[in-house]
């Protein structure tokens, strides 16, 4: 039961304060004129401001118990995260902007947050280290096959990719400080905690999605099966996102799991690069 891997003792999180779409003029469905495509991100994007909030405070809560070489990272975390809603908060703004209405979805997302927080403190952050397993395996896949973001609006791919890369780069941030917080739980009981915790927050995030995605869906007037099915289609075969990432999903599950057991800081480094050829000041 005891984790195989560890972060890389080399590793560095550099947070990139940048600044997106301030004066782009986003057309209402953004990702090549598809709705469907458009409202997956967007019903993501809804998410992350309030999500990773909760994120930075359930980590937050804990760095007094990491050991001191995890404490930087912690700190770069979250920097990034707080950068992360910053850039989303402003990326929905311009969803309201083409005249979309997003309150219900926040309304709805703010209820099962206060809930989560609600709970202890070591659930919170299981809850946490569940969702940060999604988004970096979703990270990954969107750096890793371009064809994700093909037709987007340039500041729209910018935004997540620049997202994307720094989700790979902190993916084992909230996890290894569960390992140091519940450090006297033994590990049978980390990994029966996370596992459970992962199996529930699984539908809460499912449910949240396809809520959000029925809201807009809703709102254009094409709620119907054929959306839907075009929709599980799009997620899970072309491009299939959803699709790509089912086995790092149950990877997850597996005792002895360990974030950086795939180790895509090659990946990162491409995507690095593209910016530093000047993709940032296009």
């Amino acid at each position: 039961m005891t984790t195989t891997h560890k972060t890389p003792t080399d590793h560095v999180i550099h947070p990139r304060d940048i600044a997106f779409g301030r004066t782009e003029q986003r057309p209402r469905w953004w990702m090549n004129n598809d709705p469907i495509a458009t409202h997956f991100w967007n019903a993501l994007s809804v998410t992350f401001p309030m999500g990773e909030r909760f994120f930075m405070d359930s980590v937050r809560h804990y760095r007094n118990s990491v050991p001191a070489e995890l404490a930087p990272q912690v700190q770069a975390f979250l920097v990034q995260e707080a950068m992360h809603t910053r850039e989303h908060v402003v990326f929905n703004r311009q969803v309201t902007d083409t005249g979309y209405d997003i309150t219900r979805m926040e309304a709805k997302l703010k209820s099962r947050i206060e809930f989560a927080r609600g709970r202890p403190a070591w659930v919170q952050l299981g809850i946490t280290i569940a969702l940060e397993h999604f988004t970096a395996i979703l990270a990954h896949a969107l750096l890793a096959e371009p064809v994700h973001f093909e037709g987007a609006t340039p500041e729209a791919k910018r935004m997540w990719r620049w997202h994307a890369m720094e989700e790979i780069e902190h993916k084992a941030v909230a996890y290894d400080t569960y390992m140091a917080g519940l450090r006297k739980a033994g590990p049978v009981r980390r990994w029966t905690l996370r596992s459970l915790t992962m199996f529930v927050t699984t539908f809460f995030f499912l449910d949240r999605i396809i809520t959000n995605l029925s809201d807009f869906y809703s709102q254009d007037g094409i709620n119907t099966p054929k959306t839907w099915w075009k929709t599980f289609q799009y997620a899970f075969f072309k491009p299939g996102i959803f699709g790509h990432v089912v086995k790092s999903y149950f990877s997850y599950y597996r005792p002895g799991f360990h974030p950086w057991e795939e180790d895509d800081r090659d990946l990162l480094a491409d995507a690095q690069a593209e910016y530093d050829q000047g993709f940032a000041a296009a």
